[in-house]
């Protein structure tokens, strides 16, 4: 009887998911709606009584992101100012709603990828993904690794397109 090989294990190929960038702890959204003047306008008094009185250490340790949820007159300085009570007790803060936050810190573990276990290497960049809008970091993927590897593929390791292949010297 032959022995079974797993070919896409011998090939040396290095897989790489988006799901390896996504943060492990949901991401906390506070929406600035919640202190809108009739849903339409930020009353600076208000808002800053919201400010003073809110528990603020029940994000101690949580990703979190401002943005407001509904269409209205929302000063940049009401964004500033909750990122400002967030400082020190939030792990991270972002802007934008929470899928615009999962890219934001997917796209910082991308930048943090240390390249030296990525010279020379043949990559295969997983097709399927977890992120709603994963294209954004298939390009994040590619801008950070294209100078460092031998090749990238796109798909599943039986099954690749191929996309990049550094040119011979």
């Amino acid at each position: 009887m032959d022995e079974i090989v797993n070919k896409v294990q011998k090939s040396g190929l290095i897989t790489i998911a988006l799901s390896d960038f996504l943060p492990s702890t949901e991401i906390i959204a506070i929406d600035i709606k919640e202190q809108l003047w009739q849903g339409l306008v930020l009353k600076e008094k208000d808002f800053r009584a919201f400010l003073k009185e809110n528990d603020w250490e029940k994000y101690r340790g949580q990703i979190c992101t401002i943005f407001c949820s509904v269409d209205a007159i929302v000063p940049t300085w009401a964004y500033m100012l909750i990122a400002k009570e967030l400082y020190g007790i939030a792990s991270k803060v972002y802007f934008g709603d929470k899928n615009a936050a999962i890219l934001q810190f997917a796209q910082e573990k991308v930048q943090a990828l240390e390249l030296s276990e990525f010279i020379d290497a043949r990559i295969v960049i997983k097709g399927c993904s977890e992120v709603s809008d994963p294209t954004f970091l298939f390009v994040e993927l590619m801008k950070k690794l294209q100078g460092s590897v031998k090749s990238i593929l796109y798909g599943e390791p039986c099954s690749t397109v191929p996309i990049y292949k550094r040119p011979k010297e």
